[in-house]
C-alpha cells in the first residue's frame, strides 16, 4: 500500500513538473534555463510558501 501511494505521489511530482515546463512561456518570470528549471523542481515547497508563485503556476497550467 504504501508504495502504492509512494508511485502515485511521483507521478503527480513529474505531472506537476511537467505541466509547469511546458507552460513556462506564459508566466512573468525571467525566460533562463536555470530559472525555469529551479521554479519547475521546487513547485511544491513554492506553491505553499508564495503567492505570486501560485498566480503564475495557474497560468502556465491553463493551456
Amino acid at each position: 500500500m504504501s508504495s502504492l501511494i509512494t508511485f502515485l505521489l511521483v507521478v503527480a511530482y513529474g505531472g506537476g513538473v511537467w505541466k509547469f515546463w511546458t507552460g513556462f512561456h506564459r508566466t512573468n518570470f525571467s525566460r533562463s534555463f536555470t530559472n525555469r528549471l529551479t521554479l519547475s523542481l521546487l513547485w511544491p515547497a513554492l506553491i505553499v510558501a508564495n503567492k505570486s508563485y501560485r498566480q503564475n503556476f495557474r497560468r502556465a497550467l491553463k493551456g
